[in-house]
């Protein structure tokens, strides 16, 4: 009887704990009234990995499985395209970069491409074989001008159309889960284990490695629109770079809401908004630089994990997952 009375409280302990638990999941963030957003129907499951655009109504979408799709209106309707390349190769079309009219494209396994004519036509360019790591990131700087960047922070630079390239970096970062280039040719990366971070800039000969900050690993990494650093970490952690020339300066971890689910990546808005995406649909914004918090009423409506925010130029986009993307409407819907 006694035995019988012990696990009768244990179990009423345990639920009690879990109920206790979750309230303190709750995310206690109120849903905006109105959203700049607007969902397009990109009809694939596969996944949009990176936007870019020729002028402000012709771009293209690149994606894995091979996905290419082009846009005529600014990015409100997309129409698939396809690229020439073998039938057997399954390519994952990481990134995608215009500077005018010349274009480039960067995937894995070993892949890059390159157009003269906006999009019209796309020529695959050979790729050294003792190629450090994978091409993770391109960027178009001119004509013929071009800077390739690998997912083990390897960093090359061609002023010929892609016939030679030139390394930028002496010694690789090592293996990365995400690698971000700020307007001015600096890099900054984080570790594939996310145990830590580090930076590139041009006329270095290496990577400077930094120690995270708390215990938590990094997710993701970039740059504020004042060039300082922000960062997202496990446990739906964000901070912010907040001295001027120190890169291991961070404020306070900022946690808008605890539901389960992590943040990805962070972008800033032309109001200076700023937003976060994640896990489940997760999109949130702050108006006051952090201090308090909405969620998007048309990003919870996506059953989607939200991976990535695309800002070019004028047009602003919101990637997730299986055929999912948002793009900036600017006037609330």
């Amino acid at each position: 009887m006694t035995r019988l009375l012990s696990s009768a409280i244990n179990l009423f302990l345990v639920l009690m704990l879990g109920v206790g638990l979750g309230g303190c999941v709750s995310t206690r963030v109120p849903t905006a009234s109105t959203s700049p957003w607007q969902a397009i129907d990109l009809k694939t499951q596969s996944n949009p990995l990176d936007i870019a655009f020729t002028d402000p109504n012709h771009g293209f979408l690149v994606g894995s499985n091979r996905m290419v799709q082009e846009t005529d209106d600014g990015g409100s309707c997309w129409n698939e395209r396809s690229l020439d390349l073998p039938d057997e190769e399954n390519f994952r079309l990481i990134s995608i970069d215009f500077s005018g009219q010349e274009g480039w494209i960067a995937g894995q396994p070993g892949l890059l491409m390159h157009s003269t004519n906006g999009g019209q036509n796309w020529t695959r360019l050979l790729l050294d074989t003792k190629l450090p790591g994978e091409p993770y990131l391109i960027t178009a700087l001119g004509k013929n001008a071009a800077e390739l960047a690998t997912n083990v922070g390897a960093v090359y630079k061609t002023n010929n159309g892609g016939e030679s390239w030139e390394a930028k970096v002496t010694d690789a970062a090592g293996a990365v889960r995400d690698l971000r280039r700020g307007d001015n040719g600096d890099y900054v990366s984080v570790s594939s284990l996310g145990n830590f971070y580090a930076t590139w800039k041009p006329g270095d000969t290496v990577w400077q490695v930094h120690q995270r900050v708390s215990s938590q690993r990094l997710q993701s990494i970039g740059y504020q629109p004042d060039g300082n650093l922000w960062m997202v970490a496990r446990g739906a952690q964000i901070r912010l770079n907040n001295e001027d020339g120190n890169l291991e300066s961070w404020g306070k971890a900022i946690i808008p809401i605890t539901n389960g689910y992590g943040y990805m990546d962070m972008a800033w808005d032309e109001d200076n908004g700023i937003w976060v995406g994640g896990g489940n649909g997760t999109l949130l914004v702050s108006r006051d630089g952090g201090e308090s918090w909405e969620t998007d009423p048309v990003g919870k409506l996506q059953p989607s994990n939200f991976t990535r925010f695309v800002l070019d130029g004028d047009h602003m986009f919101i990637l997730g997952e299986r055929g999912s993307l948002l793009r900036w409407a600017g006037d609330t819907v």
